[in-house]
């Protein structure tokens, strides 16, 4: 199943309410309910679960089992030589440099999914990723589940951070991956007028865990590191316990190894072989006031 299958299914939710939008429905039915034309609760009730099941029903691709067998491509499975390595969450001044430092002596690129409310804050930060050749994505404005945002806020969530990378970078960003891992149908909209594809993950390291290690890392890590896999870790701790992102940090050189020693190439999900997505030419970097 692609995305497009998701849209589908979302069509379908509304289909059920008689073409019109499943959301729709649900609000003519509670006005209504205030004007006294239905007497009954259960008309409501009924509209509210086609209408929640219609908008979240992507939110179950957040359960890997779902999405590595259903969605490959929404889970980030690529070429069978590479592995694609991701961080989310930053940019942060007090870690995401220290990544970029290990990154740059392990001659490793990344894909880091950025916070549009927190790169604003540090546009430095993000010419740095820039200029060091890591590709930059969207996490969405700030951390809060798209889920549970309309569509309008949603649209508006991505387009905002959607601007504020193709200033910094001077192209358009090609992914999505949205806080938590948790789609819904107005951000598979927004991400498809965006031109935007969506790829959540195949391994996580749980390095926003209290208690987490670099062992630990990479023992989460480890059974689905594969070639095609692609591997979610973070370069901050804003969604995470308080210094989390030093056990990332640790980890990456044995991360590193690993794959050297099974032959897979460890990169950026451009270089991942995603469907429709060939390798990008070098980003030009804009000199344009505010971005150096």
């Amino acid at each position: 199943m692609t995305v497009r299958a998701f849209h589908e299914a979302d069509a379908a939710a509304s289909a059920a309410c008689g073409g019109r939008p499943a959301r729709r429905v649900l609000v003519a039915a509670t006005s209504r309910l205030s004007a006294g034309a239905v007497t009954s609760w259960p008309a409501v009730a009924a509209a509210a679960l086609v209408a929640g099941l219609g908008y979240g029903l992507p939110a179950v691709t957040a359960v890997s089992q779902v999405r590595g067998r259903l969605a490959p491509v929404l889970a980030g499975v690529g070429a069978a030589d590479h592995v694609a390595l991701t961080f989310d969450g930053g940019p942060d001044p007090r870690s995401t440099p220290h990544f970029l430092a290990v990154l740059e002596e392990l001659e490793t690129r990344a894909t880091f999914f950025l916070l549009g409310d927190a790169a604003s804050r540090v546009p430095g930060l993000v010419a740095d990723l820039v200029a060091a050749g890591h590709e930059l994505a969207i996490h969405g404005w700030d951390h809060r589940p798209l889920l549970l945002r309309g569509p309008l806020a949603t649209y508006d969530q991505l387009a905002r951070t959607h601007e504020l990378l193709t200033a910094a970078t001077g192209r358009p960003p090609r992914f999505v991956r949205p806080p938590h891992g948790m789609l819904s149908a107005a951000a598979l909209a927004a991400a498809r007028r965006l031109d935007l594809t969506p790829v959540l993950w195949t391994a996580r390291g749980r390095d926003e865990e209290a208690g987490a290690t670099p062992l630990s890392v990479l023992a989460a890590v480890g059974p689905d590191l594969r070639g095609g896999a692609t591997i979610r870790l973070h370069d901050s701790d804003r969604a995470g316990a308080p210094g989390c992102w030093r056990s990332t940090l640790g980890a990456l050189p044995e991360l590193a190894c690993q794959c050297a020693d099974a032959a897979l190439r460890l990169g950026p999900l451009a270089e991942h072989g995603l469907p429709g997505h060939p390798p990008p030419d070098p980003p030009r970097v804009p000199l344009a006031s505010g971005w150096r």
